[in-house]
């Protein structure tokens, strides 16, 4: 399997600009681009944390697996990170903070390296 390619921050900045009016507020944006966002956000997060030791999850777009430490090769990782897109997205523009959404039950987080707080946000808006 071929590495991911890598996203230029001008491709995240474009792709997370086509969904900001909604999380704003706004209507919901086409699933093509609330998916390419997602995608590309995720991928992101790959590239700026790289390891194998959590699984980050955005379903129904995306999943990467990131974080030095332990790589996951089979079975339930043990260290799991899943969200919606639009937390998702919220925690990568740097919108919402980790604890804050963690405390609300937007996040899902099991296991010792499921913290990725330090890696967010990715990319402000």
């Amino acid at each position: 399997m071929a590495p991911p390619r890598w996203v230029p921050a001008q491709e995240l900045r474009t792709a997370l600009a086509a969904v900001q009016d909604w999380l704003d507020g706004g209507a919901e944006p086409p699933r093509t681009d609330l998916a390419l966002a997602v995608r590309l956000s995720v991928r992101t997060l790959g590239q700026v944390a790289p390891g194998g030791s959590v699984e980050v999850r955005v379903p129904p777009f995306a999943a990467t697996q990131c974080v030095e430490g332990p790589r996951h090769t089979r079975g339930t990782p043990p260290n799991v990170v899943e969200t919606d897109p639009r937390t998702w997205l919220e925690l990568a523009t740097g919108r919402t903070g980790w604890a804050d959404a963690l405390a609300d039950g937007r996040i899902n987080a099991s296991g010792t390296r499921a913290d990725i707080a330090a890696h967010l946000p990715i990319l402000r808006d």
